[in-house]
């Protein structure tokens, strides 16, 4: 495995904000009680549909850094300040260049680049102070995580449209491998934009009701948004970070291989990375959008990847929070954390009725289990695909 021990890479902590709430205590709470948090969509969507839409009465960005200051970067600030304290362990310990920072994103604050150019449009001029780098790019996010963090490593933002910050996983990973660094800040952040909303409605795959993943009454996907953040290190305490597999499906740009071919690839990848069996996979953390063909696929490719021997828990957790996008993969990562960490496993909200076709042990409440190796899926656009396979505390 490239040098790393097959116990594989710790998460020492990690923190989410999403439409559960607006700290990791909060979000977890829900999950647990089987609490969805989806509600009406952002002003001006002329549309039906819902979202998972973050509480808005987040702090400001300090006065030195507001030239950064969004929606997105509210949220990245509010989970960071929670792992506040396990950062600056990891600083001591290893110093700030031999910490990295990987990110995933698909929009990032593009919501505040919809505003500014809507200004334009009406004025002839951006509003004042407007950088569009500084204010909604992908290095803008890397910028302000530099910033509040005061890690010095290296840093990249992924964006890769719904496998971003899982394939950030998939990238420190390989950094520790190669010794390139000793400790990685892992995570995501997006927020909702109308251009995201649209696309999604004139693809046909946007719900106007909360999305029912697995279920023979599914209908289609909802948005959300969120940021989620792990701190991988090269020793430590915590669940671990054990393998992760990657592939393309080469098949279509929006459309998945309806065979799963690609997702499972890259299960199989993730589980030979891993070192595990497929029979040893307790519980998988599916992509499961709700729409017809995507929750269909992903079923194939888990009973071909995993085999007839295997029947672990399969749940997708988009019922609470929508499709948070680039994000996903690091919020549903942390999921998966908070069941390795605390023996027990929300339930797939949405999913009764359950699709005959499915063919998995899909539970719609929250069960107690003892969760050893949990895999957790993240499917793009364009086919690409990453699975993480993640272990309880050694």
């Amino acid at each position: 495995m490239s040098g790393r021990a097959r116990r594989g890479y710790p998460v020492t902590a990690w923190s989410t904000v999403n439409s559960l709430g607006t700290s990791t205590e909060q979000v977890v709470a829900a999950l647990r009680a089987g609490r969805a948090a989806l509600t009406a969509p952002p002003m001006g969507a002329p549309m039906q549909t819902v979202c998972g839409v973050v509480d808005d009465e987040l702090p400001a960005l300090p006065r030195e850094l507001e030239r950064f200051d969004s929606r997105n970067s509210r949220f990245v600030q509010r989970a960071l300040a929670e792992i506040e304290t396990a950062l600056d362990g990891a600083r001591e310990r290893w110093g700030p260049k031999r910490v990295g920072i990987c990110v995933g994103s698909s929009t990032a604050a593009m919501d505040k680049i919809e505003d500014a150019y809507g200004i334009h449009a009406e004025t002839g001029s951006l509003p004042s102070g407007f950088d569009v780098f500084l204010s909604g790019s992908f290095d803008g996010l890397v910028q302000i995580l530099c910033a509040l963090t005061g890690l010095k490593g290296p840093a990249a933002a992924i964006s890769n449209a719904c496998a971003s910050s899982g394939k950030a996983f998939a990238s420190a990973q390989r950094w520790l491998d190669a010794g390139v660094v000793d400790a990685v800040l892992v995570g995501g952040a997006d927020s909702l934009c109308q251009i995201t909303l649209r696309g999604f409605r004139s693809l046909g795959l946007l719900s106007g009701e909360p999305t029912r993943p697995f279920s023979s009454q599914r209908r289609g996907i909802n948005i959300g948004e969120g940021s989620a953040f792990a701190l991988l290190e090269r020793e430590g305490e915590g669940p671990r970070l054990l393998g992760a597999g990657e592939s393309g499906d080469a098949h279509h740009m929006t459309t998945p291989d309806p065979e799963g071919r690609g997702a499972r690839r890259s299960m199989e990848a993730a589980i030979s990375d891993a070192g595990v069996s497929a029979v040893e996979i307790d519980y998988v953390n599916a992509h499961g959008t709700g729409t017809a063909f995507n929750d269909a696929m992903e079923a194939r490719a888990i009973r071909a990847a995993l085999g007839a021997e295997a029947d672990p828990i399969v749940v997708s957790t988009k019922g609470y929070v929508g499709h948070t996008l680039g994000a996903a993969g690091a919020i549903e990562a942390v999921f998966v954390l908070e069941s390795l960490q605390n023996g027990w496993i929300p339930g797939s909200v949405g999913a009764d009725p359950l699709d005959p076709e499915i063919g998995l042990n899909v539970p719609t409440v929250a069960v107690d289990a003892d969760v050893r190796v949990a895999l957790s899926n993240s499917f793009a656009f364009g086919g690409s695909n990453v699975s993480l396979v993640f272990g309880a505390p050694a």
